[in-house]
């Protein structure tokens, strides 16, 4: 039997992961008057990340086995464990702050906040770098803010500095 490698593991738990929740789709209240069913856009969502699965699983199939588990450059013990996953031990602080700070901040600047200092702390200080982050950061957290406020009407967490709906 062939040996798989371990995103060929994970491909299939994500696989497994979309179809239990497009399972659990159907288990959505219908509402009685004609609107837009509410399990229509998760299915949309869900149905995106089975067919993006799908490929990952096909490129780790295609990729062969893995040749070696354990990186060579890794350092033992904890410190070594904690470099290793610095990058997303910054990631899941960061988001953790990032939820602290939305009662203060609310979504708009929070969101700008949060994904410009996260992709400082990834990708560099440098002047040019932080105004790519900069642009970055305002036009994705302002366009998915906008698409939400204004397009899908949600009102999304304002903060103490900027609340757009006191307007």
């Amino acid at each position: 039997m062939a040996r798989l490698n371990r995103d060929t593991y994970v491909a299939i738990f994500l696989l497994c992961f979309c179809g239990v929740f497009i399972w659990a789709t159907f288990d959505i209240r219908q509402p009685d008057y004609g609107v837009l069913l509410p399990s229509t856009w998760p299915r949309v969502i869900l149905t995106a990340m089975t067919i993006l699965s799908f490929i990952f699983l096909i490129q780790s199939i295609k990729a062969g086995p893995d040749e070696q588990i354990d990186d060579p450059d890794r350092e033992p013990g904890l410190w070594g464990g904690v470099q290793y996953w610095r990058n997303p031990i910054l990631c899941f602080a960061m988001f953790f702050l990032f939820l602290l700070s939305l009662p203060y901040l609310g979504m708009l600047i929070g969101g700008i906040s949060f994904v410009f200092l996260l992709m400082s702390l990834l990708g560099g200080w440098q002047p040019r770098q932080l105004l790519v982050h900069a642009v970055i950061a305002v036009c994705a957290v302002g366009a998915m803010w906008s698409l939400f406020t204004f397009g899908l009407e949600v009102m999304l967490p304002e903060g103490m500095i900027y609340n757009p709906y006191a307007l």
